[in-house]
């Protein structure tokens, strides 16, 4: 799949390890990852430097990466390490990887981590 076709996506960014998480929702992962990259945006990634993309996820319809969204911007910061880890245990950017091979998330995340 081409890196910019329109694809509903989840996604966090970090400024570093466990630093700030920065929780959004795109239609186009990879030009949004570049927009926090070069601060066109102000506000929370701009003020605190995050522009390492750590974990994302994609879905078949906006609606759905929205609703993941909502829900994930509600966790706890502690409950969003265990599913960083678990896709990326090195919190290495994957940004020139991403869209390469989409596969679409087929469940909600827990509420918890436990």
């Amino acid at each position: 799949m081409d890196r910019f076709e329109r694809q509903a996506a989840v996604y966090i960014m970090v400024n570093r390890y466990r630093g700030t998480l920065y929780v959004g929702v795109s239609s186009a992962l990879y030009l949004r990852v570049c927009d926090h990259k070069n601060e066109r945006f102000d506000g929370c990634t701009k003020q605190h430097g995050v522009k390492t993309l750590v974990w994302h996820a994609h879905f078949a319809t906006m609606e759905e990466a929205i609703s993941h969204e909502k829900l994930l911007k509600k966790w706890h910061r502690d409950w969003k390490f265990p599913i960083i880890d678990e896709m990326n245990p090195d919190w290495a950017d994957p940004h020139e990887q991403i869209d390469a091979d989409i596969t679409f998330a087929s469940a909600r995340p827990r509420p918890s981590p436990g």
